[in-house]
């Protein structure tokens, strides 16, 4: 599998929270080959399924992006910005954006610059309400393909760095998407009972609604949701990041422990490394909500370290990917038809 080439073209598609259509058919066609029946649901929830006689698992990670949207064309022909997901403004100065109106258009992201502002307002952040796209186009090309509404997303380029990692957009969390289908070919080499869920998840950056809807519709006996943590930078707090080389394991009151357990020695027994860290209450991912779907989901979470969270550069370790698409393989094939007996006890 070329997971470099998959991340780098699933960037590439307009996917926006609600605006799943495209990002969902291509990760369906990626699940073909490893599982038994793929589909789309209502929510644009991809829902790929390996059939077993064992334990039903669902394993989720979501396909959503943040995004910006067009609230307001100035006389000028620029666009006015609203966000769809946690955008940053500070980070959109300078951007390189696609606005998706009747054409997909190219734009950047424009600010008023410091020479023309007041020594108060160089003192003050940006603010969305500050900001605004420049298409390059007259007041009444731009008003003949884009309405207000239309979805602003960030550039696409990926890039590979030394020492195997790679920056792009949307690797929250189209990475920890990515990191199932290697699990899901990875599997393809062991024996597995279990009857196995691969779900991208929609709408996760809006509330963790697709989520919520496919492990209903699913109602699994045990979930494990993947996404992205904080990986240390400079200048990073220790208490509020991970390790870049190795996936962390969550612990709190939104986890399962014995579960989780089970997971940490799943990994020591196939000398996968794992960091250990605590989530104090929510976790914020799609496992709080899977984990209270219908009478509840024992679930815990996986997460992949990423630099750089909702910019055009979430960078992260292509070798940890693929040791999370290893481990979680491992972990799956080896739930058999007893894995509850001590789970709550």
């Amino acid at each position: 599998m070329d997971i470099r080439n998959i991340l780098a073209e699933a960037a590439a598609i307009c996917g926006p929270s609600g605006h799943e259509m495209d990002i969902a058919a291509y990760f369906a066609e990626k699940f073909r080959p490893f599982t038994d029946e793929v589909k789309v649901d209502a929510m644009h929830n991809v829902i790929a399924h390996k059939k077993g006689t064992g334990p039903k698992v669902m394993l989720a990670a979501h396909l959503d992006e943040i995004a910006l949207l067009v609230t307001k064309i100035e006389d000028d022909g620029s666009l006015r910005l609203g966000m769809v997901g946690g955008v940053d403004p500070r980070i959109l100065p300078g951007s390189r954006v696609w606005v998706h109106g009747k054409e997909k258009l190219f734009g950047t992201i424009g600010a008023l610059p410091p020479h023309l502002m007041s020594a108060e307002d160089r003192q003050n952040n940006y603010q969305l309400k500050n900001l605004h796209v420049d298409l390059g186009m007259t007041a009444e090309r731009v008003k003949e393909q884009v309405k207000i509404g239309d979805l602003v997303t960030l550039d696409d380029r990926a890039t590979e760095l030394l020492n195997h990692q790679f920056a792009c957009k949307t690797m929250d969390d189209r990475a920890c998407v990515t990191l199932l289908l290697c699990a899901a070919e990875y599997l393809q080499k062991l024996h597995c009972d279990a009857d196995v869920y691969f779900v991208a998840t929609s709408q996760e950056e809006v509330g963790s609604r697709g989520a919520e809807t496919a492990a209903f519709a699913i109602d699994p006996d045990l979930a494990i949701a993947l996404d992205v943590d904080h990986a240390t930078i400079p200048g990073s707090r220790p208490d509020s990041t991970v390790p870049g080389d190795k996936l962390a394991v969550s612990v709190g009151p939104y986890i399962q422990p014995k579960l989780c357990d089970r997971l940490l020695d799943c990994a020591k027994e196939h000398n996968a490394a794992l960091t250990v860290t605590v989530a104090g209450r929510s976790t914020a991912t799609d496992a709080d909500e899977i984990g209270l779907t219908r009478g509840g989901v024992p679930t815990v979470l996986l997460s992949l370290p990423l630099k750089y969270m909702h910019t055009s550069v979430e960078t992260i370790d292509l070798r940890v990917l693929k040791e999370g698409g290893r481990l979680l393989a491992h972990f799956v094939s080896e739930l058999d038809a007893g894995w509850e007996e001590d789970l709550w006890i």
